[in-house]
């Protein structure tokens, strides 16, 4: 049953970060001045787009589609969309939909034939209120596809900025859709089709194994050292069942159930989903790669010795981080503990949420490294957490999570 309060849906429904880094990108002088330049364009007079939408698609009409326009309609008046809203089918073998920036007071949402074809109405409904949740968090504003198409030349660090700011937003959106639907089984099944392009009858959608794929990856990663691949730091979209087990946790909240779990750890567990897809900070050549990474050998060190003696286990998982031989007795552990509010700080003022958490991660490996957490190793690893300001709730989901060993 969906608890969200129906007269202000929208800010209940968007995710933590898509909101900050909105806000920042928004900032950035490159995205300023594109902005503005499009604005500036925009005031000129229409651009053509409900034209080009007539010449090359064809517009549905409640008479030719009178279950679909009753599911938009549905959409409409739970996501309190005011605009007139016109719906518009292409020819395409792909599943897709967009929906594209109103033009003269109208808004656009377009459907490939195919998607239409293949997806029941429950499907349907999680697509049109994913693509109106674009509109209602007003993701047109950050105009992504200039900058990392255009002529506009972004730099890495924005240009991953933006990537990491697009998967938020797709995050978002997909919860607008999941509340419209109401149905998560339905919005797996969406997703399972939309990735997989699959709608016969010999690959049957099991929701259990789709939502597996994520706790494979979290193996994968902690078999290459929690490293990830550079071509994922640039999609704009998490994979698919990401997004799924992201919206399993949205359906566990006390936004779509009484009683469940609270908003912040709702957005602490998608960071932590998210963090599959950033850069990992053990290979990175930046400063901000170099500060995590002298905390995580501060910490680990302080966290094994924590109870007075470093075991063969804590050792072992010191060097899985930090490679084979790296651990030596010699290690001055007063001199460290005297440092590491420092570097603490460094990463602090260098990194975001996500890789900080990244960080917490990796440092309950050592804390877990016999199977065992005792009072004092974690309290050395929440004051660690406390100084990057990454909150005890997600330390407490880390240390009870078994993916964090092998």
């Amino acid at each position: 049953m969906s608890v969200i309060n129906p007269s202000n849906p929208q800010n209940a429904l968007r995710s933590t970060q898509d909101k900050e880094i909105f806000k920042r990108l928004l900032q950035d002088p490159i995205i300023d001045q594109l902005c503005k330049q499009i604005a500036k364009h925009e005031q000129q007079g229409p651009q053509g787009t409900r034209r080009q939408l007539l010449s090359t698609s064809i517009r549905i009409s409640q008479k030719m589609a009178p279950e679909l326009s009753k599911i938009t309609s549905e959409c409409v008046e739970k996501l309190d969309v005011d605009i007139p809203l016109e719906l518009y089918a292409y020819n395409s073998p792909n599943f897709n939909a967009a929906c594209v920036k109103p033009e003269e007071g109208r808004l656009f949402i377009m459907f490939s034939s195919s998607l239409l074809d293949a997806f029941d109405f429950a499907e349907l409904k999680f697509v049109v209120g994913h693509e109106l949740g674009h509109f209602i968090f007003q993701h047109h504003d950050i105009p992504v596809g200039y900058v990392l198409k255009g002529k506009t030349q972004a730099g890495p660090a924005l240009a991953l900025q933006l990537t990491s700011w697009s998967r938020y937003a797709e995050i978002s959106a997909d919860r607008a859709g999941a509340y419209c639907c109401n149905d998560f089984n339905s919005v797996a099944k969406a997703l399972f089709k939309l990735a997989s392009g699959i709608t016969s009858s010999i690959v049957k959608f099991n929701l259990d194994a789709f939502l597996k794929q994520v706790e494979a990856m979290k193996v994968e990663d902690d078999a290459l050292a929690n490293s990830s691949f550079e071509k994922d730091w640039f999609m704009t979209h998490p994979f698919s069942p990401l997004r799924v087990k992201a919206l399993q946790l949205f359906h566990q909240s006390e936004l779509a159930m009484t009683g469940g779990t609270k908003k912040a750890e709702l957005e602490l567990g998608i960071e932590g989903l998210m963090a599959l897809m950033e850069p990992s900070y053990l290979e990175a050549k930046t400063d901000s790669a170099k500060a995590m990474r002298h905390c995580l050998f501060a910490g680990s060190l302080l966290i094994a010795n924590a109870n007075g003696h470093i075991s063969d286990y804590e050792i072992s998982a010191f060097e899985k981080l930090f490679g084979e031989s790296e651990y030596s007795d010699d290690f001055n552990l007063e001199k460290l503990a005297a440092k590491l509010p420092s570097r603490c700080e460094q990463v602090l003022q260098s990194n975001s949420l996500p890789k900080r958490m990244q960080l917490v991660r990796d440092l309950s490996t050592m804390a877990k490294a016999d199977n065992h957490v005792g009072e004092k190793e974690l309290a050395v690893l929440e004051n660690i957490a406390g100084m990057l300001d990454v909150p005890n709730l997600f330390v407490n989901q880390v240390i009870a999570d078994s993916s964090v060993l092998d």
